[in-house]
């Protein structure tokens, strides 16, 4: 009987404490509740204050309140010509107001071979655009609209650098006048792209696709620092082609102000030239070069830039004190890390222009392995068709060899109607064209896209001729001085690539 007088008060405690492991549960979650309670309370009372994420919101909606006026949507309208006829086609992109004047600033993808160009204000209203001139090389043109209640955008006096904040507008996918937002991934990137020869990108991780080409990239203050041009697909780089896949690249303003001022003025733009030829350091590591100094390159050299392979007699280059295996890390204070980046920093040069050169000089038999030196070298003027001979010399067989780019001033000389393109200033009796082609004559499109200058010219037949073909005739529309079109064909042997 004992046991069982023991038994009660055990069996008491044990129910008490079976109703406390029931009810702690339930208490917990309450108290659980209202502390969570206290502190949603606690956060939208210092919300409601004011944070830095309101700080960074505000700014964001600045930059779209003083960027957007000047942001505009181009479409245009052209015809393509084949075996079946012709057909019209449509495209769309981004650009930008660059001037008072009525300039507005694309990509040369965006409008190249449109007949008609119209561009959306971001108000809504719609204007015609003339194309005023563009430079293919560097996939950059400029329009022009009736100026009045333009709104310029601001822009940037430097390039951005990488880690900086970045903002993108433009029309992706159509959704016209939208924004997004990045950092600047990378600068001086280059990406093969098969219709820019000089390439020279800042890289971005701000949303860019299909319809952003042509539009500004801003900076914190809302100026621009570039023009979203490409997009990397991992599928082969693309222009206006693909989907995002976080790296959108962009010219820098800094090639775009070079650019655009002389397309303005003249309607053609001066590249620089030093008159060297480089390669990639990791091509000279491959061990394709047998030169001593060249292996002595591949061997010693720690780090990236563009390799002299060959300085032209008599070049700027040559006159600096360039010489072979010479390897260029920094041009004009900028890093270089590959020859085609080197590329375009001389070509970005004005001819005239004085700027500094460091290189790596390799030295053979002697103690050290090379040693550090800057050179002050006075660029050039690149002339069209220096790398260009393959066709440039066909066509002065056919008698097509004084080329100029056309200027009002040339037509009202010759007391002609003005048209864009390439005038023939003469033609030697006895040669092929001479029958059919006068001087004064006019070349306005090659493979049936428009030539605006002389440049363009080139650079369409290098770009119309395949990879793999050995002949090829090259079709040309010629403008004669007494108004009428002429179909030329110029037989062309490929450049071995």
């Amino acid at each position: 009987m004992r046991r069982l007088e023991h038994l009660g008060p055990a069996l008491v405690t044990l129910a008490a404490a079976g109703a406390l492991l029931l009810a702690a549960p339930a208490a917990v979650r309450q108290l659980s509740r209202e502390g969570t309670a206290v502190e949603m309370a606690a956060a939208d009372a210092r919300l409601q204050k004011g944070t830095l994420l309101d700080a960074l919101s505000q700014s964001t909606r600045d930059i779209a309140t003083l960027v957007e006026p000047s942001v505009v949507h181009v479409s245009t309208t052209g015809s393509m010509h084949g075996r079946n006829g012709s057909r019209t086609f449509l495209n769309s992109g981004s650009g930008w107001v660059y001037d008072t004047q009525g300039h507005i600033i694309t990509n040369a993808h965006v409008v190249d071979g449109a007949q008609r160009v119209e561009v959306q204000l971001h108000g809504g209203e719609r204007r015609d655009a003339r194309l005023v001139g563009q430079d293919l090389r560097t996939d950059i043109a400029v329009l022009q609209v009736d100026p009045n209640g333009l709104v310029p955008a601001r822009r940037a006096k430097e390039d951005p650098q990488q880690g900086e904040m970045v903002f993108a507008f433009g029309s992706p996918f159509d959704f016209r006048f939208s924004m997004s937002s990045g950092i600047v991934s990378g600068i001086g990137r280059t990406a093969g792209l098969q219709d820019i020869d000089y390439e020279n990108f800042i890289q971005t991780d701000a949303a860019i696709n299909p319809g952003n080409s042509g539009g500004p990239l801003t900076d914190t203050r809302g100026s621009v620092v570039g023009m979203t041009t490409a997009i990397a697909t991992g599928k082969g780089n693309a222009l206006g082609q693909g989907q995002f896949a976080g790296i959108g690249l962009a010219i820098p303003v800094s090639m775009i102000d070079n650019v655009v001022e002389q397309l303005i003025t003249s309607g053609e733009v001066e590249k620089g030239f030093m008159g060297v030829s480089t390669v990639d350091v990791e091509e000279v590591r491959q061990g394709r070069f047998q030169d001593p100094l060249m292996q002595h390159v591949a061997g010693v050299f720690p780090g990236d830039g563009a390799v002299i392979a060959v300085v032209t007699p008599g070049s700027p280059a040559e006159k600096a004190g360039l010489r072979m295996g010479d390897v260029v890390t920094q041009f004009a204070g900028q890093r270089v890390g590959s020859a085609s980046q080197f590329r375009t920093l001389i070509a970005g040069r004005r001819p005239g222009e004085t700027v500094s050169v460091d290189v790596w000089r390799p030295l053979l038999q002697q103690d050290a392995a090379g040693e550090a030196l800057q050179m002050q070298v006075t660029v050039a003027r690149l002339q069209p068709g220096v790398n260009a001979e393959w066709f440039a010399g066909p066509l002065r067989a056919m008698g097509l060899g004084n080329l100029v780019t056309a200027t009002e001033a040339d037509a009202a000389a010759r007391g002609v109607t003005f048209r864009r393109g390439v005038l023939v200033q003469d033609v030697p009796a006895g040669s092929p064209a001479a029958p059919q082609v006068p001087a004064g004559s006019v070349i306005t499109e090659v493979f049936g896209g428009q030539v605006n200058n002389l440049d363009d010219l080139y650079a369409r037949i290098e770009r119309g001729v395949p990879p793999q073909a050995t002949m090829v005739d090259v079709p040309m529309t010629v403008q004669r001085p007494d108004g009428t079109s002429l179909q030329l064909i110029l037989p062309l042997r490929a450049r071995q690539r």
